[in-house]
């Protein structure tokens, strides 16, 4: 294979062969911000990557094997497939070798998209709709009758043919069973729009009556009704006829002539249901969001009870269980059911459909069910969600990629985690783990540790080699990883309360409970057993509630944490000022821009159906800047300067200011590594939180709701996120953390258990108390795990 640009595949001799097929060989990984890495991966081993957060384990690992994996993999599809695959650069390393095919499981959360379920996201779904299409009485049609994606159609008329020499007409028609039902169109809830929100029905429209975002009253919106004849522009909305209120608020779109102009009029309901409330919520501008939330209710669909399915696809059922009952049911109870089902037609569709089902058990999900939203799912269930069709795979000497499997799971769940990665291994496969936790290093065959700091301080290995060797080696990693948390000597006496009574959300069973004020609060439990549910789902009803949750922040090449958090503003106003121009001048996406590249720093060329490529720009020096831009100076540093400094440098560059309260935020976070302009989209998903939490850190006297605030953090990085809850409290605010760590809970105020399990087994409060209480005499599973964390010790003063 020859030399390509970017990238050197050494051909090996036979001996070298002899010595390096069983590894997979990087050679001067330079993927960001790794160093000319270079290391031996054992083949059919399990192998930890780990160092601590945003030391370039993500670079080597995905960035990298993994990337150049699939973009071989993707080289031998035919040119036509390849143009609408996603196309994958090259990456930056002098040598790869012995690379094998490559099966990511990352933590990217699913699609938000309405339509998404776990039963169509895993296809069991699909072999559900087959079975009961198949032996469901009364037979109502194909799979596609059971599917609620798929409306019933019909439709006739008249075509012309030739047919020797002549035209021929001929009358068809034809029809399509679906499943949908036509009420809610599949999506199993109808939205019902709060008209006190739309408009101030004491107003006129010509007054300002109409109270969506983007209606005002001289505007081009508002001038369609005005002006459309039939309704009174003068008149309140409350002194409307019948006809006007049903013209203004319901009618279908008509063709009306305005300023002689031909315009579409319609009805403020429908117009407005197309243009905000048929979108996806997260794609919409925070104002608009906001409107919807407040004028949107949304409700199950009284036709289909929320099940999504038409009456038809409802009535079909297999021993008295319509496939709506089954997508609804528990999946451990699921797979019960379907071992009542024995019918030798269809015999083999069954292996499959309760293996897919044991799956999901086997991989801790048991407790979902497969009509749930795939969207609702957390970056944990998500990523196992994703493994359901791997584990019953006969394909061996594969390599298998995970990013930080254990995110989400309680320490029970890390135990079955472990054993499903040893399973994978042990089928004949390279399994790769980016991974803090130290239940999974001990697992380990291989470790790579890298480091030995975060950013541009870190991207060098430093240590390859067993778990026992790691332990000796001296590297943070190694010196961290018996680390234990000690239980407070002292916890804080809460002042108040927040109340929830009747919690009744998905598996809460009726919960009555008092969440501490103004101390360090901890929720914790089994994965599903309802923490998530108590908490958001109650918590944010009370006033001064900043949730910083695992949503994922929308953000392009253009964005950046300087952007995001406003810092961006300060620091183009401190320029402008020092140089007296305006502060238009320095961005990158408007005045300022390099006049090449727009502002991009790189020159992208479009190939088709090969990957894009992506050059330096040669005018700006991948700066984005004009050349008259980079000419102006704040304290002898231009403006692309200071967005290559690092939270760390900036915070000492800008010494006072809000730009730096922003920054020490961001140092307190564990952020200090990460340049003010790196693109938004290449932060990992426990960086883009902690980014959001030093935002939402401004607030005093606020209730902070954190949502696995550890995820992405090393063993080392820990103790200052401890730190930082600590001064949250201790500024006057209460801190509510849903968290499987044990240093976490060891640290905290008060302990909030719930489970004893998942799902149906689980929604209950079994403990409320200090660590020190729960350590002492709790028999929970979080107690047996805390217990063993500190050391089976009841004394507040144990630990290393």
């Amino acid at each position: 294979m020859s030399g390509l640009p970017g990238i050197l595949v050494r051909m090996a001799s036979e001996s070298h062969i002899a010595d390096s097929h069983e590894v997979i060989r990087v050679v001067g990984a330079r993927e960001n911000n790794l160093k000319g890495v270079s290391v031996d991966i054992p083949k059919r081993r399990l192998t930890v990557f780990t160092g601590v957060s945003g030391s370039g384990k993500s670079s080597l690992v995905f960035g990298t094997i993994a990337n150049e994996s699939q973009r071989l993999i993707n080289e031998t599809y035919p040119t036509f497939v390849q143009q609408f695959m996603g196309q994958l650069s090259r990456p930056e390393v002098d040598a790869l070798e012995n690379v094998s095919p490559a099966i990511i499981v990352d933590q990217e959360r699913m699609g938000s998209n309405a339509r998404s379920t776990v039963g169509t996201a895993t296809d069991a779904h699909a072999m559900l709709r087959l079975l009961f299409s198949r032996i469901g009485q009364p037979h109502v049609g194909s799979p596609q009758a059971f599917s609620f994606n798929i409306p019933s159609v019909s439709g006739a008329g008249a075509i012309t043919l030739e047919k020797g020499g002549k035209k021929v007409k001929e009358r068809r028609s034809f029809e399509i069973t679906g499943g949908m039902c036509p009420r809610c169109e599949g999506l199993g809830e109808v939205s019902d729009v709060d008209l006190d929100e739309l408009y101030d029905k004491t107003k006129s429209l010509q007054d300002g009556a109409i109270q969506v975002p983007g209606y005002n009253p001289d505007g081009w919106m508002v001038k369609g009704f005005t002006e459309s004849g039939f309704v009174d522009p003068a008149k309140p909305i409350q002194d409307y006829t019948d006809q006007e209120r049903a013209d203004f608020l319901y009618k279908e779109p008509t063709k009306v002539k305005i300023n002689g102009i031909n315009m579409t009029y319609e009805g403020l309901v429908p117009k407005i249901t197309k243009s905000m409330l048929q979108k996806d919520r997260d794609s919409l501008q925070p104002h608009i969001r906001a409107f919807v939330d407040r004028a949107v209710k949304f409700m199950p669909c009284p036709d289909c009870g929320g099940t999504r399915l038409n009456e038809g696809a409802r009535s079909s059922k297999i021993n008295e269980v319509s496939i709506a009952d089954a997508a609804a049911m528990q999946i451990t109870d699921l797979a019960t059911w379907l071992d009542t089902v024995d019918d030798p037609s269809v015999a083999p569709l069954m292996v499959g459909l309760r293996q897919t089902i044991a799956s999901f058990i086997d991989i801790g999900l048991g407790y979902l069910s497969l009509d749930r939203a795939s969207g609702t799912l957390s970056g944990g269930e998500a990523q196992r969600t994703k493994m359901i069709r791997h584990l019953g795979s006969a394909l061996t000497d594969i390599s298998y990629v995970f990013d930080e499997p254990t995110a989400g799971l309680h320490p029970h769940d890390i135990e079955r985690m472990n054993r499903l990665l040893k399973l994978l291994r042990d089928k004949g496969n390279t399994v790769l783990v980016v991974e803090h936790k130290p239940e999974v290093i001990e697992i380990a065959d291989h470790v790579v540790d890298l480091g030995p700091g975060a950013g541009r301080a870190g991207g060098e290995v430093q240590y390859e080699g067993d778990v026992a060797g790691l332990r000796a080696s001296g590297t943070i990693t190694g010196r961290h990883l018996g680390d234990r948390a000690r239980l407070k000597e002292a916890t804080r006496t809460a002042k108040g309360a927040l109340e929830i009574r009747g919690a009744t959300q998905h598996n809460l069973k009726d919960v009555d409970v008092d969440v501490p004020l103004g101390i360090l609060t901890v929720v914790t439990g089994v994965a599903g057993s309802g923490k998530s549910s108590l908490i958001h789902g109650n918590v944010p009803g009370f006033d001064d509630v900043v949730v910083v949750d695992q949503s994922p922040i929308k953000g392009n090449r253009r964005s950046s944490p300087a952007t995001y958090t406003g810092i961006l503003d300060t620091i183009r106003s401190a320029f402008a000022k020092a140089n007296g121009v305006k502060p238009a001048l320095f961005s990158a996406n408007s005045e300022g821009a390099c006049p090449a590249c727009r502002g991009l720093g790189v020159i992208i060329t479009n190939l088709g159906f090969t990957q894009t490529v992506e050059t330096l720009c040669e005018l700006c020096e991948g700066s984005g800047f004009s050349d008259e831009v980079l000419e102006y100076r704040l304290e002898g540093k231009n403006i692309a300067e200071v967005l290559a400094m690092s939270a760390s440098e900036a915070a000492a560059f800008f010494a006072k200011g809000p730009a730096h309260t922003i920054l020490v935020r961001m140092i307190d976070v564990g952020l200090g590594y990460i340049t003010l302009g790196q693109a938004l989209n290449t932060l990992s998903g426990g960086e883009r939180q902690r980014l959001k939490l030093a935002i939402s850190m401004a607030k005093k006297g606020a209730i902070y709701v954190l949502d696995e605030p550890t995820t992405g953090l090393h063993l080392a990085d820990v103790d200052n996120m401890l730190a930082m809850l600590d001064r949250l409290v201790e500024a006057g605010n209460s801190v509510i953390v849903i968290e499987h760590h044990q240093a976490v809970m060891a640290h905290a105020d008060w302990i909030i258990d719930i489970g004893p399990g998942a799902g149906h087994d689980g929604g209950a409060i079994v403990f409320e108390g200090t660590p020190a209480d729960l350590v002492a005499g709790a028999e929970t599973l979080t107690a047996q795990h805390l217990r063993e964390y500190v050391g089976a010790s009841t004394s507040p003063a144990t630990g290393s």
